[in-house]
């Protein structure tokens, strides 16, 4: 037994070897997204109206982003938690409960795209508020695994929502642009709500919004840099560099777009987990 375990030993020494050596030829993207969520789907949600004509209605978020959420000079959509206490906390509790309440089953799938975009974003809003100040989401304990809402009588977390509701229901890359994380690398919390009508539109505004800002893709020193969201969420860009890249170019906008054809590879990928706080 022993001589077997110091064979095992040396087997598992030699492997570790072997991926030291290839990680940098693996890359970023490879690595980074084995510890991402996988989009795995939680069947419960799948329930949907296609007869229903029904409308969520979002006012309430939408008077609150309105009222709390401010571009900065430099394009980031930044969030005022610190003046929340001036009826914005009573706003968002509203609206929470609202949604909570709900039996999305009973929507179309445009109305619950809608549902659950809007929730996840205006849940993120409350956790932060309810540990304010903090300078980033990751300050918070289990911050994405701990249940905050309880929708049709199910418990969620904002896991739940993003990668076993969102991303494996709808297959939309585009997601990841609607979905906000509290953080400057993010991208942008909208001062809009989605609704049915409104979500692909809002959708493509994101993604042009986000890839075009440096903070999603730039070229600096000839090398093209991009988000770490492109690293984690690998699979939902098409599972390679040069499909991330093709993305990329599909939103781009001059003088990105032109850059982007010459490149085929990332040279790095970034990510600023600060607050997108806009102070009192």
């Amino acid at each position: 037994m022993t001589m077997i375990w110091k064979h095992l030993s040396t087997a598992m020494a030699q492997m570790a070897v072997i991926a030291l050596l290839i990680t940098p030829i693996m890359g970023f993207m490879f690595i980074e997204s084995e510890f991402a969520p996988k989009a795995e789907l939680w069947p419960r949600w799948q329930a949907f109206n296609p007869a229903s004509r029904e409308a969520i209605d979002h006012r309430l978020w939408d008077r609150f982003l309105k009222a709390f959420v401010k571009q900065d000079d430099t394009g980031i959509n930044r969030v005022a938690y610190g003046r929340m206490g001036d009826g914005g906390n009573e706003v968002l509790s509203e609206y929470l409960d609202k949604l909570n309440n709900t039996p999305i089953s009973r929507y179309g799938r445009k109305e619950q795209k809608a549902f659950w975009i809007n929730l996840y974003n205006a849940l993120t809003v409350q956790l932060i508020a309810e540990s304010y100040p903090v300078d980033s989401i990751r300050d918070i304990a289990s911050a994405w695994d701990t249940k905050v809402a309880e929708v049709e009588g199910k418990s969620l977390s904002l896991n739940d929502i993003e990668h076993r509701i969102l991303r494996p229901i709808w297959r939309d890359a585009r997601i990841h642009y609607a979905v906000n994380c509290a953080s400057i690398g993010c991208p942008n919390l909208l001062p809009v709500a989605f609704t049915g009508p409104n979500t692909s539109q809002l959708l493509e505004l994101a993604a042009h919004g986000y890839i075009n800002h440096r903070r999603g893709a730039r070229i600096e020193d000839g090398g093209l840099i991009v988000s770490k969201i492109y690293g984690w969420f690998a699979e939902d860009f098409g599972g390679s560099e040069q499909s991330v890249i093709a993305h990329l170019r599909e939103f781009a906008e001059s003088p990105l777009l032109e850059m982007l054809k010459t490149h085929d590879a990332i040279e790095n990928y970034e990510y600023d987990w600060g607050l997108n706080d806009a102070g009192s």
